[in-house]
């Protein structure tokens, strides 16, 4: 068993009837709403890659959840057991006339470990994968684009194995999965530390380290 999953405990009741949330730009409603988009990235554990985005200027809003699987509407106990083939990820809707998807990226590279497959610090198993969900032409060359200028700048010493691949449905995960930082943040802060994030994080980017809450 996981750390995160001792410290998320047994106990807790499931919501049910998920609805997925399919990627890709939407319109919110009302004739002044702006444009917004979506990004779908996964960094291990969704609880910690919500703090880093939540605070840039331009994202709209951040949801932990699970995509990239092969069922239809899973639970955590269901992903965290690593029986549905999905991973931790987050959506994150963002108004591009303030922040670019190239940005986003920006903060996701350096706030996961992108030479570990299938782990990301003290989570082990293929529920942690880390990866970058594109849904349309343009983010999947942005997202390359990305990925070989941070391999060819030799800043990293191993290949590069975080995913790049096509979006598929995106699940929201259990409501008391939602801003469980700023929920629970004595457990939260516990979790993070101990997992050793913030210090790996240091370990692979130096000073461009993404800041953890």
């Amino acid at each position: 068993m996981n750390l995160k999953a001792i410290i998320f405990g047994a106990g807790l009741a499931l919501s049910l009837g998920v609805t997925p949330a399919w990627p890709g730009s939407a319109t919110l409603q009302g004739s002044e709403a702006p444009r917004v988009a979506v990004a779908i990235f996964a960094g291990g554990c969704f609880w910690c890659m919500e703090p880093p985005f939540d605070k840039l200027d331009g994202v709209v809003s951040t949801t932990s959840g699970y995509t990239n699987g092969m069922r239809v509407n899973p639970t955590y106990e269901e992903v965290s057991a690593g029986k549905t083939g999905h991973t931790e990820a987050l959506k994150i809707v963002y108004d591009p006339s303030k922040i670019t998807y190239e940005k986003l990226l920006q903060v996701f590279w350096r706030n996961h470990d992108p030479l570990t497959a299938n782990a990301q610090f003290c989570d082990r198993g293929s529920q942690y994968r880390a990866g970058i969900y594109y849904s349309s032409e343009e983010e999947k060359h942005l997202a390359e684009s990305t990925k070989a200028a941070i391999a060819q700048s030799g800043q990293l010493k191993q290949p590069i194995v975080t995913e790049i691949v096509a979006a598929t449905a995106f699940y929201p995960a259990e409501d008391y999965h939602q801003d469980y930082y700023i929920k629970n943040p004595i457990k939260y802060k516990y979790y993070s530390t101990t997992c050793g994030r913030a210090r790996r994080l240091k370990e692979l980017w130096g000073d461009e380290a993404g800041g953890q809450s």
